[in-house]
């Protein structure tokens, strides 16, 4: 994702697709890709639209014209301090949410892609929703091959980072993807698998992403627990964000500070929210958490791979403030642990 000012530092973003090497080993008949879209709603899709208006974006350069980004710069640059702090093992983020189409998978879509772009190291995006999730959608997968619960199989502790990469997908900003499921309609991922393949993975990336199904799902529940971060996904509705507050008073009961490490995403689906979002994040805010909105936009909206690019500035901020929150937590449980 693009940085909100070219005054922010940040890594390079690589301009063509990582190469992606063959498997090192595996089962006798290797899985074959399989389209993450069907080539006929890819069509249908149509152009992307731009998050923010027309109207919206001229308004806001006269606006930039007229004032000062002194202060703006400063903050930024302590965000982007923050998404670049150094690990010595792999941060794992967990994103889940009460129930579904809320934008959890958005969420974590976002979240991956602003961690890839900020940091010079491997960052994965896992994919623990087996429920048809559309993650590798989001982040611009064409195709999927292999899955967690392939992968779980034959992964090793002696593999390298070079064997591990064989089985995963690479995504064009530079990132890695492992989709829970290749287009089939299954059971949820078995807690196992999951332990299975975040264990041996999480040491060849600095910060993995983990999309999970929604609580209180079996693998949500011990990704949540054993997370260095946990990034809750609250629709703004009254009924969302009464759920959320009942799961925000479950986690203050889970041992490693666990509430401590937890910022929630406080999410629009429409751009004529009811529930007034200043009374519902101090709602949320109750518990000690910290709440990031992330505002309606027009291009998360209408689905389909995700493009940085034409996010709304609203929505780029949000974005980097909720990676900037979750990686300031996952690196202080790390140092604790």
């Amino acid at each position: 994702m693009a940085g909100p000012t070219e005054t922010v530092p940040s890594a390079p973003v690589s301009s063509t697709r990582p190469q992606q090497p063959e498997p090192a080993a595996g089962p006798a008949v290797a899985p074959q890709n399989v389209p993450t879209l069907d080539p006929r709603l890819s069509l249908a899709l149509g152009r992307p639209q731009h998050g923010d208006s027309l109207v919206r974006r001229t308004g806001r350069t006269i606006r930039k014209l007229a004032s000062s980004a002194a202060q703006d710069v400063a903050e930024e640059t302590r965000v982007a301090a923050q998404l670049q702090a150094p690990v010595t093992t792999g941060r794992v983020i967990a994103v889940t949410s009460i129930r579904g189409g809320v934008g959890k998978t958005t969420t974590s879509a976002l979240l991956a892609r602003t961690f890839t772009h900020y940091r010079h190291d491997a960052v994965l995006a896992l994919d623990a929703d087996a429920a048809l999730g559309t993650l590798p959608v989001r982040l611009g997968a064409e195709s999927v091959r292999w899955s967690a619960r392939e992968l779980a199989q034959i992964l090793t502790p002696a593999m390298q980072f070079a064997d591990v990469t064989g089985y995963l997908v690479p995504t064009a900003d530079g990132g890695w993807l492992l989709p829970a499921s290749t287009g089939r309609v299954g059971g949820p991922l078995e807690m196992r698998t999951y332990r299975s393949v975040i264990l041996a993975l999480r040491r060849h990336f600095a910060v993995t992403v983990v999309d999970c199904e929604c609580l209180p799902g079996e693998v949500a529940r011990t990704a949540m627990d054993t997370a260095h971060a946990r990034v809750i996904v609250a629709p703004m509705t009254a009924e969302g964000v009464n759920g959320t507050r009942i799961v925000l008073d479950w986690l203050a009961l889970l041992p490693h500070h666990a509430l401590a490490t937890t910022v929630v995403a406080l999410t629009a689906n429409s751009p004529d929210m009811q529930l007034d979002a200043k009374t519902a994040t101090a709602h949320l805010q109750e518990t000690g958490v910290t709440v990031v909105p992330l505002p309606y936009d027009r291009h998360l909206a209408a689905g389909g791979p995700l493009r940085p690019e034409l996010l709304g500035q609203a929505t780029r901020r949000a974005a980097t403030l909720l990676a900037a929150e979750a990686m300031e937590r996952a690196a202080r449980t790390g140092r604790a642990r």
